[in-house]
Formats: structure tokens, sequence, C-alpha cells
């Protein structure tokens, strides 16, 4: 069983930051050929990020970045990748899911557009038309959303 853990970059341990960037590297460069823009654009450097990732086995298999935008207040959820042999098993709702319960305000993410009803699930509503991003449709989308302060960063999922 996965467990999720999160932390900003500079409280996560070098090994475990590598194995995040594979995944994300495996999946958005070589699975989908995002080639045109920077896999590593600096947004995981800010001090108000902060990184999600599953690990089985000592190895991370699903991860997504929790950004919070300024003085709006919006935090936004990106960078969601799941390694091909997770999918499908519960693993990246389980990290959305724990990423959301430390969200205090709206979430917004530019989700792929194939995605929708998946995020649907998890309370995002659409909030504007479908655009390319990196050459990939992506839809806007919304959710309004109260967390739980103060619960735990490692949990199994089951």
């Amino acid at each position: 069983m996965p467990t999720i853990h999160h932390a900003p970059l500079d409280r996560t341990d070098p090994v475990t930051l590598y194995r995040i960037m594979m995944l994300r590297t495996a999946v958005f460069v070589h699975e989908q050929g995002v080639v045109s823009e920077p896999e590593l654009d600096g947004r995981d450097l800010e001090p108000t990020t902060t990184l999600f990732w599953a690990e089985q086995g000592g190895e991370v298999v699903a991860t997504l970045r929790v950004l919070a935008d300024g003085d709006d207040g919006m935090v936004h959820i990106g960078r969601v990748a799941t390694a091909a042999r997770a999918r499908g098993h519960g693993v990246a709702g389980a990290l959305l899911g724990a990423a959301l319960a430390t969200c205090p305000s709206d979430v917004a993410i530019s989700a792929q557009a194939y995605l929708e009803s998946w995020y649907g699930r998890f309370g995002f509503v659409r909030t504007g038309p479908n655009f390319l991003e990196a050459g990939i449709d992506h839809v806007p989308m919304l959710r309004v959303g109260t967390a739980s302060p103060g619960e735990s960063s490692d949990r199994t999922v089951s």
C-alpha cells in the first residue's frame, strides 16, 4: 500500500526529490511529449510550494504540487503525475484528496481535458473554455473548499 507524504522542497529528502522529478519527466516529457515548456520551471523552489508524493516499496508512484499564488489567496494544484504501473488503483485520487485536505481556500487546476470528469469527482467545476497548454487540451477548473487544519502529512492508501 502506498504511503502519502508532503513537504516543501527544502524539507524533502534529495533521493525522494530525485524520484519525484524522474516520475514527472517520465510522464510529461517521455509519455506526453511535452518539450515546449521546461519541466523544471522554478515553481518548486518557491517557499509557498508544497510537494506531495505517494511511495510504495521505496519508489515514488505518484506526485503533485500545491502552489499558493500571492495576494489573491488562490491555491493551484499542478504537475499531477502517476507512474503507469500505479494507475487505476486509486493512488492519484488518494494523493489529490490528501492535498485538498490541506487547502483552506479555493483551489484552481488546469486539468487535461480528458480528466475533467475525474476532477469533477473531487468537487472541481469548469470555469472557462478549453485551451492549449504545452500542446495539450486543458480546461480551467475550480474547487471551492475548506480544509481541516493539522491533518497528518503521512497516510497509507488502502
